[in-house]
């Protein structure tokens, strides 16, 4: 789903403590290629959908091992989700607390799952199904919820 021209696209940075070492893990359990890099600053893309990968320095962010906590959620939608998630675990993130599963939503059942990469970052990753516009309400009409919205 490639936005129009000249529209937005939306993106993340992901606070790491070592972006060359983070960015090795992104290719290597999920297949992410780097755009550039600047050394404690990479760009990165999985299919086209472009992620950026830092070193705080004191200005205003830290990583999750830092906090103690991870502020942000990471979500992913492919054509196989089962595979995806398999991937990043072979490669050492933690997929224990999410299995991929089946969740009934709105518009029927959309699969989901997720794992914590070794940075800390939580990633939950989808089939396609929540990214089709639906009318709010009608019959086939997504409740507005998102994807989470299957887990209630």
């Amino acid at each position: 789903m490639p936005p129009p021209a000249g529209g937005p696209v939306i993106s993340l940075m992901l606070a790491v403590p070592d972006a060359r070492a983070a960015a090795d893990w992104y290719a290597r359990a999920l297949g992410a290629a780097e755009l550039w890099s600047l050394g404690s600053v990479v760009g990165l893309e999985i299919g086209g959908a472009p992620f950026f990968l830092a070193e705080p320095a004191n200005n205003g962010w830290e990583s999750p091992a830092t906090l103690g906590t991870t502020t942000v959620r990471v979500e992913v939608f492919v054509d196989d989700p089962d595979a995806f998630v398999a991937r990043a675990v072979a490669a050492g993130a933690d997929g224990g607390r999410d299995p991929v599963r089946d969740h009934q939503a709105p518009w029927g059942t959309h699969r989901q799952g997720g794992f914590s990469d070794p940075f800390g970052h939580r990633w939950l990753v989808g089939d396609r199904s929540p990214l089709t516009r639906r009318a709010r309400g009608g019959p086939a009409g997504d409740s507005g919820g998102g994807p989470e919205t299957a887990r209630r």
